[in-house]
């Protein structure tokens, strides 16, 4: 294999091992606030409890995400100079933006874990509000840069350079508004879900723990407000990729031919070579509404763009089916979730509820992670859309397999000690409160 795969791999690799702790970073402190937000409204200590329990995790998760996030601002430099070269001056601004946020956040981190018993209790939450609202944008931030790799602005080309440089117009590029909002949602649900898979868990161990019940209740709460509103950012992205990178909207719903009320193509194989899809649900007419409510609307297809310039069509088409498949059950999880709190609650007394939020507690990473591959494979062969193509950008080091095996290697490690603590975090649980709530 040439040194061009390794050194995409390795970027690969990185990314989607950092992403899941970028969207933790998210979610957890949004939780921890709530929890402590909760305690100061009520006064029951299960709440101050479980404050302190998502406090250590989010300490946890962060050391770990700021490692794997200064691995990957090394690697932009080492593996894909070309890029930097020329987009550094572009993509600068949200960067140190993103550190700002980040050092805000570590700092605040600091201020609440050691705080607790030295400051007021106002203020202490206040500080924990920093360390939510930080996070949020560090992620928002980071997103910016990558969309605008998806719509570039804010500059212009002369004479092979980059010119008339605006920062601010870089970052409120035409993708920016979609693109944070469908991470930033995406970060919420995964992250609830995930939680309430934990929770759940030791309730079918536990039914009666109020510790687990509490714990349950904040997390639904976030995943089931979120996931809805995720679903409609969704929407919104796919129309607005449709104008702003039709050939990825192609390769997204596996269409090579353009046409007049367009079907929508579920499953099946892409076949390039006879630009067909075999063994797909075929809804007619279905992508022509979803994209421009009219079931006639044209659809631009792959064929309208020169071979080379398509992505790989399957990867970017499964990967966006295993997204939208992974949403669509987080849904029917929250809907059966509300109907349950809302006709005879307590949650806790559904055994098959609980079941199902276990297995359902990887979906909201697996869609995260299918997501940044329609949206990193689908760019495809351009790093800059339509400006600079991938070859151009990287300069692949001499023997970089080896780098390559030994993050992979450090990363599986890294997540198997991040398992460890946070197991060991949640296998203490208080002991029953009788008065227990509707969770």
């Amino acid at each position: 294999m040439s040194d061009f795969f390794f050194a995409r791999s390795q970027m690969a690799m990185s990314l989607a091992f950092h992403i899941v702790f970028a969207a933790l970073g998210i979610g957890m402190p949004l939780l921890m606030v709530m929890a402590e937000g909760a305690y100061l409204r009520t006064g029951r200590p299960v709440y101050l409890e479980l404050s302190k329990r998502w406090a250590k995790g989010t300490a946890i998760l962060f050391a770990v995400g700021a490692v794997s996030g200064t691995v990957l601002s090394f690697e932009l430099g080492l593996l894909w100079p070309g890029f930097m070269g020329k987009a550094g001056a572009i993509i600068g601004m949200p960067f140190s933006l993103e550190g700002f946020a980040f050092f805000t956040e570590a700092i605040f981190i600091g201020v609440y874990l050691y705080g607790r018993s030295r400051l007021p209790p106002l203020l202490h939450w206040l500080s924990g509000a920093v360390v939510a609202i930080s996070g949020v944008f560090s992620g928002i931030f980071v997103v910016t840069a990558n969309a605008w790799m998806n719509a570039p602005a804010g500059f212009r080309i002369v004479g092979g350079k980059f010119t008339e440089i605006d920062p601010v117009a870089a970052m409120f590029n035409p993708a920016s508004f979609h693109e944070v909002l469908h991470m930033t949602l995406a970060a919420f649900a995964a992250t609830g879900f995930a939680v309430a898979a934990v929770h759940a868990f030791f309730l079918l161990r536990d039914p009666a723990s109020l510790f687990h019940r509490c714990a349950l209740g904040l997390a639904l709460a976030v995943a089931c407000v979120s996931i809805p509103l995720q679903i409609a950012s969704g929407d919104l992205s796919a129309r607005a990729v449709g104008r702003l990178q039709p050939a990825k909207l192609a390769a997204m719903e596996a269409i090579y031919r353009t046409e007049d009320g367009a079907p929508l193509l579920i499953g099946g194989i892409p076949d390039d070579a006879a630009r067909t899809t075999g063994y797909a649900l075929v809804i007619p007419h279905g992508l022509s509404l979803l994209l421009a409510d009219s079931a006639s609307a044209r659809v631009t297809g792959l064929e309208e763009y020169p071979r080379k310039d398509w992505p790989n069509v399957r990867i970017v088409h499964w990967s966006f089916d295993l997204m939208v498949l992974s949403g669509f059950a987080m849904l029917a999880l929250a809907g059966w979730s509300g109907w349950i709190w809302w006709r005879r609650p307590p949650l806790a007394g559904h055994p098959w509820l609980l079941r199902s939020l276990v297995a359902a507690g990887p979906l909201g990473f697996l869609a995260i992670e299918s997501g940044w591959v329609v949206t990193e494979v689908g760019r495809q062969p351009w790093i800059i859309y339509n400006v600079m193509r991938t070859e151009e950008a990287v300069t692949p080091l001499p023997g970089i397999a080896v780098p390559f095996a030994a993050f992979t290697v450090l990363y599986v490690f890294l997540a198997f000690v991040v398992v460890g603590l946070l197991r060991h975090l949640f296998l203490e649980t208080p002991g029953a409160d009788p008065q227990l709530p509707s969770a």
